[in-house]
């Protein structure tokens, strides 16, 4: 089961200035970070902030090549999450029939902003996202979340990853700290 997501916003990972991607549902019960690269959120930012390039960029590009071939973009899903890294796919609707071709989540949503595609999430990489609340009860209970931080990349003992304080950060971001593209 998918849940539809909007692209709330990028922000800088405070502990590693790291771009990271928010996407959160209607309804801003789940939020799913995703960690991308500079250029990756270069591209996004670029988007929703509408900023005309002198020349197309590779998502502009790639959204010209599919919009001259009379290729659609139905949507695109971020699909698993395995080994820290997400993965998604992108739905496409050709004279042939339709497609779905692999991607990384960063270029699958850049293109979708562009060509205003919905965005979804799997409910199971949501779920292992954990929330805040199941983390409060595993810790009161003394054990670890049967969520684990998973979504974390190049974890290490110097930089583990507080999962509570990652959540309490998130809760306390203010929907003015998204229009903040600074990298």
């Amino acid at each position: 089961m998918f849940i539809e997501m909007k692209v709330a916003g990028i922000i800088l990972d405070p502990s590693n200035n790291v771009p990271v991607l928010i996407l959160k549902d209607r309804d801003e019960r789940h939020t799913v970070p995703i960690w991308i690269g500079i250029v990756e959120a270069s591209a996004i930012a670029t988007e929703l902030e509408k900023t005309e390039m002198p020349r197309p960029m590779t998502h502009d590009l790639l959204r010209n090549i599919l919009r001259e071939l009379g290729v659609a973009v139905e949507r695109i899903e971020v699909t698993d999450l395995r080994d820290n890294t997400f993965f998604a796919a992108i739905h496409l609707r050709t004279t042939g029939g339709a497609l779905v071709i692999d991607s990384r989540p960063s270029d699958a949503i850049a293109l979708a902003l562009r060509v205003s595609a919905p965005i979804f999430v799997e409910e199971r990489v949501i779920a292992r996202l954990g929330s805040p609340e199941e983390d409060e009860e595993a810790s009161k209970a003394g054990k670890e979340s049967r969520s684990s931080p998973v979504f974390i990349s190049n974890l290490t003992p110097e930089n583990k990853f507080d999962k509570a304080k990652w959540a309490e950060f998130l809760e306390g971001l203010d929907p003015e700290d998204f229009g903040k593209y600074k990298m």
